[in-house]
């Protein structure tokens, strides 16, 4: 696996955009995709549209960008993201959650923030700190925890919840009333493996 992460060297911005999710490392990989299809269409499709000097010029801004970062991400190359042991991560999710559901918001977000360091990719905890945020009004920290979860693999399996979850901000963003029906929170069991869901008034939104 480690020789394939190294073949996002090929490509400027790559590491940090394919393994970390970095805007930075998109906004590079799109702008050397630019200045390459600048550089191919100058001079193998379109050689009268600009002299040569000018169609040298762009070769080279295309080699510096591609040296640059290249040198630049092989010495900062972004590391594997860790993958704890559940021994680990389990405990800190199990304490969020009975934090959760006793209202104490503060201790059930400094669990989940611990967790989410531990294992960046755990989209029960991410999505159980959006609900958090959103009861506790702090709303567009809620949204944003919620666009974090979507855009990742890990969000995937969440996609109702997060829909859900979505609607509830809209409503209180609005000021509406609730819904009577109570809402199903992904706060299972973490040392059983049916993983199961927990469902009633005290997660209700």
């Amino acid at each position: 696996m480690s020789a394939f992460r190294y073949l996002t060297l090929a490509w400027p911005g790559l590491p940090w955009l394919w393994l970390r999710g970095s805007r930075a490392g998109l906004v590079l990989a799109l702008a050397f995709a630019v200045a390459l299809d600048v550089g191919i269409l100058t001079t193998f499709i379109w050689p009268d549209l600009v002299e040569i000097p000018v169609a040298f010029a762009v070769w080279a801004g295309v080699c510096v960008i591609w040296l640059a970062s290249t040198v630049s991400a092989a010495a900062a190359f972004p590391p594997p993201l860790a993958r704890p042991a559940p021994a680990d991560v389990d405990p800190l999710f199990v304490q969020a959650r009975d934090a959760y559901l006793a209202r104490d918001w503060t201790a059930a977000e400094t669990r989940l923030r611990d967790l989410l360091k531990l294992s960046p990719t755990d989209g029960e905890a991410q999505l159980l700190l959006a609900t958090l945020l959103r009861r506790a009004g702090r709303l567009a920290e809620a949204r944003d925890a919620l666009e974090k979860l979507s855009a990742s693999d890990s969000g995937a399996r969440w996609r109702t919840a997060i829909a859900a979850e979505r609607d509830r901000i809209a409503a209180a963003r609005t000021g509406a009333s609730p819904s009577d029906e109570p809402a199903t929170i992904p706060i299972p069991d973490r040392t059983s493996e049916d993983r199961r869901q927990l469902s009633g008034r005290s997660a209700a939104a």
